[in-house]
């Protein structure tokens, strides 16, 4: 993609409803470029689901735990004037992955090394699986060649849009739309279950999600797994202060109850009862959310509406953040995955039956950053696992039930130490986090942590488009195309600001 440079010549007045990564970058791209531009963000800081939080003398990254594709983000800084690498200090994280089985096994995937993960395969599950996994990986970087121009980095207008491609018929039995996730067909047990998990990455049942998602486990070997010191909160200070550098207002406890129009296009936003004018509305918000509460029911509205409700929600997280002193234990990796022995029963839970899972897989994040504690030889742990959305009208669960909470916090923490994992003799902080505590804190129906899953083939056409049909009004972030995820919403930035400056030649 292009980015735009040089100063505009018709300098508008752009609003930006949440202060989210893609609402701080979408804010920077335009001030930038010369707009005056406003962020209104309903809570007292800054960054949305991107933070790392201080409880006591341990921080907790407890929204991305990891940055995938950061050449997303170098780009960012470089148009807006900033090198990533003097405000943001990277480093890889490898083993990437530490994959734990029920039936004792492991694998650990390589950082940047194919050839490295294929080895760890082989030692541990047989040759057999290290050649079916080398094969579904080749695949997978089919997939990414042909989906990352027209799926990823371009506004997905229409389906016609892709009808027009020249190389479509070709495109498409590489992409395999309508093939799932499990119809990849990977006979090995264990390996199966890794593939699987990157259906959950956005939110969606592996046994429905399109095939093409295996390109995420294609991205994390070829782009890398990153740390960002500090944690990736950081990531959300560093560009709240370029939007600052450039001028952008940025306004806290400040929730916007209404997006205005004149005439079917925009003209403004209500904020604590005011209308302020504005040429143009970016939405950094939930899609559904923004057309259901924010907005008129206008004719396009209520088209819209029904489109958004057809959509079935991401899937939500409980997590639990561990405050842990010394150990004379050997400390875990940066990311481990700790596998039940069957992985179904999670999806049967989550996306049928609607209940918390008795067994799932357990996702623990332990930076080895000396910056994410107060005291040396301390751990930060973040531990989350895949939980049905909050609801009380019975397409969720209820998760305000205060004991059940701490109940099924000490079942996780069960489950982690019955794989030798010792928790419970360390532990000095805990706090637990539902999908009703997510609802509460960033405005995220249900708590839902990717806005929309990506369940079935025609989900990529089904989000929410950058540009409303209301004239002047754009959405950016994970309910937005291309979806959820820092290296997406980065790009969702982009398309939003070169949306709205390819209408004025600069």
């Amino acid at each position: 993609m292009t980015g735009h440079v040089g100063k505009v010549k018709n300098v508008e007045n752009i609003a930006v409803i949440g202060a989210g990564i893609g609402g701080l970058c979408t804010a920077a791209r335009l001030a930038k470029a010369g707009h005056k531009v406003t962020i209104f963000e309903a809570s007292d800081r800054t960054g949305g689901k991107c933070r790392t939080e201080w409880i006591g003398r341990y921080a907790f990254d407890t929204g991305p735990s990891l940055l995938t594709l950061p050449a997303v983000y170098r780009d960012f800084f470089q148009r807006t004037g900033e090198v990533m690498g003097r405000v943001l200090e990277i480093e890889e994280v490898n083993p990437s992955f530490d994959y734990r089985f029920h039936d004792g096994k492991s694998v650990k995937f390589a950082n940047l090394s194919r050839k490295k993960t294929l080895a760890s395969i082989e030692e541990s599950l047989g040759a057999d699986a290290a050649a079916e996994w080398d094969r579904v990986m080749l695949q997978a970087e089919a997939m990414w060649d042909v989906s990352r121009e027209p799926f990823i980095e371009s506004e997905l207008k229409s389906p016609v849009s892709l009808l027009k491609r020249p190389r479509l018929i070709r495109d498409l039995k590489t992409i395999s739309p309508w093939k799932s996730l499990r119809g990849l067909a990977i006979s090995n047990p264990n390996l199966a279950k890794i593939m699987d998990r990157y259906a959950t990455y956005s939110g969606s049942d592996p046994r429905v999600a399109p095939a093409v998602l295996s390109t995420i486990a294609f991205v994390e070997e070829a782009f890398g797994a990153w740390h960002i010191k500090g944690g990736i909160g950081t990531l959300s200070e560093k560009i709240t202060e370029r939007c600052e550098k450039l001028g952008v207002d940025i306004q806290l406890n400040a929730r916007v109850e209404e997006i205005t129009l004149t005439s079917g296009r925009v003209s403004g936003v209500v904020v604590h009862g005011n209308k302020q004018n504005f040429d143009r509305v970016v939405a950094n918000a939930d899609a559904q959310f923004v057309y259901e509460k924010l907005l008129a029911p206008t004719n396009k509205v209520v088209k819209i509406r029904k489109q958004l409700a057809k959509q079935e929600p991401s899937l939500a997280g409980f997590s639990l953040l561990l405050g842990l002193k010394p150990s004379d234990a050997q400390p875990l990796e940066h990311h481990t995955i700790l596998f039940p022995e069957n992985y179904d029963l999670e999806f049967e839970a989550i996306f049928t039956s609607k209940t918390p899972v008795e067994k799932p897989t357990i996702y623990i994040c332990a930076p080895r950053d000396p910056l994410m504690v107060k005291d040396k030889g301390h751990e930060a742990w973040f531990v989350l696992v895949n939980a049905p959305r909050h609801s009380t009208t019975g397409d969720g669960f209820d998760w305000s039930d205060e004991n059940f909470k701490r109940q099924y916090a000490n079942t996780i923490i069960d489950q982690i130490e019955s794989q030798g994992i010792a928790i419970r003799n360390r532990l000095e902080v805990l706090e637990i986090r539902t999908p009703l505590d997510l609802q509460t804190s960033v405005n995220a129906p249900g708590g839902s942590i990717y806005g929309t899953s990506s369940n079935g083939a025609r989900s990529a056409f089904a989000r929410a488009k950058n540009r409303s049909p209301i004239k002047g009004l754009y959405l950016v972030g994970g309910s937005a195309h291309p979806g959820g995820g820092l290296p997406l919403v980065g790009l969702s930035a982009e398309m939003v600001a070169n949306a709205i400056l390819e209408k004025q030649p600069s």
